[in-house]
């Protein structure tokens, strides 16, 4: 089975999980910014949680499928057709072979993570499908998706049987948009203090940022929101001004460049780096940080190394929880 690509979207790239344990050899983790939405799609389309899926920024691909499969589209709220009728998102939908689906642009939010059954193939690079933009390699020779691209899909499910019990009818096929997934302005990102100082002290979790436009999926750069000229605010700035050697940085890293507007580092983010590491914003609160667009606000929320643990536990369990509901559903009635 395969999938057409007919229009490629602002940015769609290939994602798995990532490449864990290569940093010491300086190749960054890449995969979905948001694994926990990428995972719900694969488990509505029966897939593993790890399986590759498309991660798509600001407007979707169109693309189509020469045989019939199963989709579902998790993450933000985007403009969802198979063959001109829209579908709700978070949900499971069977698509007839030589559909199109149609991916628009997102009405809140940055980015959604559409799973096929069979799940996507490519070739694996450090035992990972995940493009590595900032590399050039991975995913699909490590680039976007560009019209004409053809992708390789797995056994959709021995052709899925198609006696369609589902059709179209995705009413028992649906998933409540997590918690995670809060669009609320400003965003709330909870972060642990780094192992740099700043001054103020305070200066990060007392102010409100604004993402600017230079952001991707290395990293989120941010700028306050009011000028500190109205405020009387003093930039940011290291407590320790000496001249310092690089250190190991990961996703999530909050980085305190010299023009004192931070840097939340994503996905794709470097393995090394110079600036002060003045925070470190929890891996539960990454599913956010996805989807933050340019323009967006967000604050910084102090935590302890034990409430992320809790956090990432509680959103673990909230997964589990999901998988065993799909798995019930899929276990009552024969698709």
């Amino acid at each position: 089975m395969s999938v057409l690509v007919l229009a490629p979207g602002a940015l769609t790239t290939l994602q798995d999980r990532g490449r864990v344990g290569s940093r010491a050899l300086g190749v960054g983790v890449a995969g979905a910014l948001d694994p926990y939405s990428s995972a719900i799609a694969n488990l509505l389309v029966g897939n593993p949680v790890a399986a590759a899926t498309l991660e798509i920024t600001l407007s979707g691909p169109k693309l189509r499928l020469s045989q019939a499969a199963r989709i579902a589209l998790c993450g933000g709220d985007f403009d969802l057709r198979i063959d001109g009728t829209a579908v709700a998102g978070w949900r499971r939908v069977t698509v007839p072979a030589g559909a199109t689906v149609a991916i628009g642009g997102c009405r809140r939010c940055a980015r959604a993570w559409l799973a096929i059954s069979g799940g996507f193939r490519a070739p694996r690079r450090m035992d990972s499908l995940s493009t590595d933009l900032r590399g050039g390699f991975g995913g699909i020779d490590g680039r976007a998706l560009v019209a004409g691209d053809v992708l390789d899909i797995g056994d959709a499910g021995v052709a899925m049987n198609i006696r369609d019990a589902d059709g179209m009818d995705v009413a028992r096929w649906w998933i409540d948009r997590s918690p995670d997934l809060a669009f609320g302005q400003p965003a709330r990102i909870h972060a642990i203090a780094g192992a740099d100082a700043c001054v103020p002290k305070d200066g990060l979790f007392a102010r409100e940022w604004r993402v600017t436009a230079d952001s991707n999926r290395q990293g989120l750069r941010l700028e306050p929101t009011t000028t500190r000229a109205s405020t009387g605010e003093a930039p940011l700035r290291p407590a320790d001004l000496r001249e310092r050697i690089s250190e190991p940085v990961a996703p999530g890293t909050i980085q305190l460049p010299p023009d004192g507007q931070p840097i939340v580092l994503l996905a794709d983010a470097q393995t090394h780096g110079g600036y002060p590491r003045i925070a470190h914003a929890i891996q539960a609160d990454w599913p956010r940080l996805a989807q933050l667009r340019p323009g967006d606000r967000l604050r910084f929320e102090a935590c302890s190394r034990e409430d992320a643990w809790q956090a990432r536990r509680a959103q673990a369990q909230r997964l589990a929880r999901i998988a065993l509901a799909i798995a019930a559903r899929a276990a009552q009635r024969p698709s």
